[in-house]
């Protein structure tokens, strides 16, 4: 009686000429992601209570909409009452040298006083953007607002 056995353990392989050689296993799939992930998609928000607040004219939405004026008041003023000084007393600094001060006066009014103008009204529009921007981010969805306040122009 002849008994034939048939070694399956690990070293099978090398015992068995006539076993076929194990191939590598697979390589991993790549796979190249082009969508948004379902995280990072926008959802519709589910209740943004500030624009609610607002447009259902509750004393809470009126309360956000004045501290918006308030506050574009307060730079409207303060960018007014700036110029207010800055040009109120050239008259001032013109008068004790009325007659040696004929072409500084000139020079103040003509070259001095338009940029300083300018600057303060760039002050007065930059500060007034600001102040809606930051209301727009009090009012929408976290989701939906816009970043920092970048100036137009400034890469």
């Amino acid at each position: 009686m002849t008994c034939a056995c048939v070694d399956s353990g690990p070293m099978a392989d090398q015992q068995q000429p006539h076993a076929r050689p194990q191939q590598p296993p697979p390589q991993p799939r790549r796979e190249i992601v082009t969508g948004v992930p379902r995280a990072a998609r926008r959802r519709p928000p589910a209740h943004t209570p500030a624009r609610s607040e607002i447009s259902e004219q509750t004393t809470l939405g009126a309360t956000y909409v004045r501290a918006l004026m308030r506050s574009q008041l307060r730079a409207g003023l303060g960018a007014l009452g700036v110029l207010a000084l800055l040009v109120g007393t050239l008259p001032v600094l013109f008068t004790p040298a009325r007659s040696a001060s004929g072409p500084l006066v000139w020079v103040a009014l003509g070259l001095v006083a338009y940029p300083v103008m300018w600057l303060i009204a760039r002050w007065y529009v930059t500060r007034a953007e600001r102040n809606e921007a930051d209301f727009t981010g009090l009012v929408m969805d976290p989701a939906e607002a816009p970043g920092p306040y970048h100036r137009p122009g400034s890469g």
